[in-house]
C-alpha cells in the first residue's frame, strides 16, 4: 500500500490524479491538502509514503508588483512542505513544476526543447518553479528522493485554456491561416498515470512529460470546426497576417509558435500513455470566448 499526500486539493491536477490514484484502491490510501494557508501545518506528515505537490500559481497575473506572490508561492511554500515531508520521514516527494523553466517564448518562431537545452526562464514564473527545483535537489538524500515534473500544457474535461478557447474559435470562424506548427501538450490521464508508475517504482530524477503526439493547431481548428457542423477555410493566404500579428500580440504567438519537447526525453523503460491525443479531443468543453 502506498499513503500519498497531494496538495493543491481544488487543483485541475491535484483532483485529476487523486481520481486516478483512487481506481486502484488496494494499492494507493490518497488523501488531499489546502497548503494557501497556515493549516496544512497540523497535518501528520509520518502517515505517508509520498507527497504530491502541486499547489501553486500560474499566469494569474504578469504584473511585475505580482513578482512577490509567485516566489513565495511556487518556491518558498514547496521548499517548506519538502522540509516538512523530508523531517517526517517522507520517502518520495513530487514536485509539478513546468516547460516554462526553460522560457516563455515572445516570437512566432518557437522554441524546441531537448535533452542538451538548459533552463534559461525569462519571467518570474518561470524562474520561481526553476528555483524550486534547484532548492529540492538540494534536499534529496537516499531516503529522500526528489522527483520534477517539467510539464507542458495539461489538459481535460473541465480544464480552461489554449484548447478550450480552439473548439470555441472553430465554431465562430469561417478563415484559418494553414500556419502549421507543433506544440508539446499532456491529457491529465495520461500525466496522472506517469506519476502512478513513478511512484510504484519509486524513482527519483526530472521528468518531461507529455503526449506521444505533437499537437498542430491548424488539424485542431479542423477537427473541432468539423465536430460542430461548421465550414472552415483554411488558406495559407491568411499565414502573413499571422506573422504581422504575431509583433503586436503575444496571443498570436502563443498560438501559431511551436513549443515542444523532443520526443526522446519523454520515453521511459514503462509506457504511460493511456489516452491518445484524437481521443483525448472528445474531454474537451469549448469556451464561452476567447478569454
Amino acid at each position: 500500500m502506498k499513503r500519498v499526500l497531494i496538495t493543491g486539493a481544488n487543483s485541475f491536477v491535484g483532483i485529476n490524479v487523486e481520481r486516478w490514484l483512487r481506481k486502484t484502491p488496494d494499492i494507493f490510501e490518497v488523501d488531499t491538502i489546502d497548503t494557501m494557508n497556515g493549516g496544512w501545518k497540523q497535518t501528520d506528515f509520518s502517515k505517508y509514503d509520498v507527497v504530491f505537490h502541486v499547489a501553486g500559481i500560474a499566469h494569474v497575473d504578469p504584473a511585475p508588483q505580482m513578482a512577490p506572490l509567485y516566489y513565495k508561492v511556487n518556491r518558498d511554500l514547496a521548499i517548506e512542505v519538502a522540509t516538512v515531508a523530508k523531517d517526517s520521514g517522507i520517502r518520495q516527494f513530487i514536485y509539478m513544476s513546468s516547460k516554462i523553466v526553460y522560457h516563455t517564448s515572445k516570437s512566432i518562431k518557437g522554441d524546441v526543447v531537448s535533452k542538451d537545452t538548459q533552463p534559461c526562464p525569462n519571467d518570474f514564473y518561470g524562474d520561481s518553479k526553476l528555483k524550486a527545483e534547484n532548492a529540492l535537489k538540494k534536499l534529496e538524500t537516499n531516503d529522500f528522493k526528489v522527483v520534477i515534473l517539467r510539464s507542458c500544457m495539461v489538459y481535460g474535461f473541465g480544464n480552461k485554456g489554449n484548447l478550450p478557447r480552439l473548439a470555441w474559435l472553430a465554431s465562430k470562424t469561417p478563415i484559418f491561416p494553414a500556419w502549421h506548427n507543433k506544440r508539446s501538450m499532456i491529457h491529465v490521464d495520461n500525466l496522472a498515470e506517469l506519476i502512478r508508475q513513478i511512484i510504484l517504482r519509486d524513482l527519483r530524477g526530472t521528468f518531461y512529460p507529455q503526449n506521444k503526439e505533437y499537437v498542430d493547431t491548424v488539424e485542431v481548428v479542423r477537427y473541432f470546426a468539423k465536430l460542430q457542423g461548421k465550414k472552415i477555410w483554411i488558406s495559407r493566404l491568411f499565414n502573413p497576417l499571422v506573422w504581422l500579428g504575431s509583433f503586436v500580440s503575444k496571443s498570436v504567438c502563443k498560438m501559431f509558435a511551436d513549443s515542444y519537447y523532443d520526443q526522446e526525453m519523454s520515453r521511459y523503460d514503462f509506457d504511460y500513455h493511456v489516452v491518445n491525443f484524437d481521443d483525448s479531443l472528445r474531454d474537451v468543453e469549448p469556451q464561452k470566448n476567447m478569454r
